[in-house]
């Protein structure tokens, strides 16, 4: 009777490890898995941000056919094709990640965005239409005011700009874009503006200066403003400046400029050098 009793004993003591055992490997099981999970997110990360980014498609491309159906797969391939400026193959990865049960409005809004990037404005029209105003994000807004733009809706451009900007905390590129779209219309004195603006925000971004320029020589106003720029810039301003006084036929004055650009310049300036013997040629014949 003893014997039956440890020997019941025993074999329950041995069940009871062979369940901690097994509970023991599912717990590392479970957290082997974690940490993949946990490593994988860490390397999407630095593919979308600071990788190649034709690695980063072919990362993306590789782990959407090894794991099919995973949205966040799905849209780290559409963003990377992005990046690399593969914008046709982009609208089709993002229409993909649209028709995935787990979408959201942020991926209706890159789509749109991949649209204007390939030149489609109707297109893009169409996907900002299907997302519900209460999703009010600054990428929307700026989206939006490029697409009014592309209409010359001009009163719903400034509308969506102004939104826009008071959407985010480093507002320099939509300052710069709603000053080209003022640029466009001819409204250079508010052009000129908006464009200070955004350097004030981003005083390293070079688009900004060149087009601050041209709406000061839109104004017939050829003196460079007091703005943080290198030599070469300088040089490459004071260029941007003659070919709009050239333009609008102050000859005398964008030949002036066009020396002192050359002059400026740290460097052999090629393009402001052909613009000078082109300018003399046409003069003399």
């Amino acid at each position: 009777m003893r014997q039956a009793i440890f020997l019941t004993l025993v074999a329950t003591a041995a069940i009871g490890l062979l369940a901690c055992d097994n509970s023991g490997e599912a717990q590392v099981e479970r957290a082997l898995q974690d940490l993949n999970v946990v490593d994988e997110t860490n390397l999407n990360d630095v593919m979308l941000t600071i990788g190649d980014p034709d690695e980063a498609v072919n990362y993306f491309a590789g782990a959407n056919s090894n794991d099919p159906g995973r949205i966040d797969l799905q849209r780290g391939l559409a963003k990377s094709l992005v990046r690399a400026g593969r914008a046709p193959e982009a609208i089709t990865a993002w229409k993909n990640v649209i028709a995935h049960a787990e979408v959201n409005n942020d991926d209706r809004v890159d789509l749109a965005d991949a649209y204007i990037r390939n030149n489609r404005w109707d297109d893009a029209a169409t996907a900002l239409n299907t997302i519900p105003p209460t999703h009010e994000t600054f990428k929307r807004y700026r989206l939006e005011a490029m697409v009014a733009d592309s209409r010359e809706q001009w009163d719903k451009a400034d509308s969506f700009y102004e939104t826009a900007v008071g959407l985010t905390t480093t507002p320099g590129g939509v300052l710069n874009n709603w000053g080209y779209s003022k640029l466009t219309r001819g409204e250079y004195v508010e052009a000129e503006r908006l464009f200070v603006d955004a350097l004030r925000h981003n005083k390293s971004m070079f688009t900004a200066k060149n087009n601050l320029v041209l709406a000061r020589g839109a104004q017939r106003n050829y003196d460079l403003p007091v703005i943080s720029m290198t030599q070469v810039e300088r040089a490459q301003l004071l260029h941007t400046l003659a070919l709009t006084a050239i333009k609008q036929n102050d000859v005398t004055i964008g030949k002036g400029l066009l020396r002192e650009a050359i002059d400026t310049h740290p460097q052999h300036f090629a393009d402001a050098v052909r613009s000078l013997r082109a300018l003399e040629d046409n003069v003399t014949n």
